[in-house]
This record gives structure tokens, sequence and C-alpha cells, in this order.
């Protein structure tokens, strides 16, 4: 269960990396259609860098009282 606790600031990240990006093309095209598919993509691929970049890490299950060098 611990591996979806950061799935709520996943969602955030995302959401605000496409909501940043559809307005930046909708305000450089005046397309809706455009700033919505590039908000969609640019949701897609950072949610999915980030749980990506999550995966590629190990868990310290170290007690951190104890030195790491001994």
């Amino acid at each position: 269960m611990k591996r979806f606790v950061n799935l709520k600031s996943y969602m955030v990240m995302s959401t605000v990396a496409a909501l940043f990006v559809g307005l930046i093309v909708l305000y450089g095209t005046r397309f809706v259609e455009q700033a919505i598919i590039w908000a969609l993509a640019t949701f897609i691929i950072s949610l999915v860098v980030v749980a990506t970049l999550d995966l590629s890490f190990k868990p310290d299950d170290q007690d951190p009282n104890k030195p790491r060098l001994r």
C-alpha cells in the first residue's frame, strides 16, 4: 500500500504541467482543440515520467538512528 502514497501529488503535478502547457498553446495559437490535445499529451507524458522516476528509487529501510558506515 505504500506505493500509492504519492499518487495524489503525482496527479497534481501532472495537472499543473498540463494546464500550464494548455494555456501557453491556447494563448499562442487561439485554437482550443489544439490546446486540449497538447494539455492531455503533457498530462500523460509527465505522469509517466514522474511515475518512472519514482520506480527508479529504492526506499531506504535503514534505521535513521544508526550510522551508515559501520
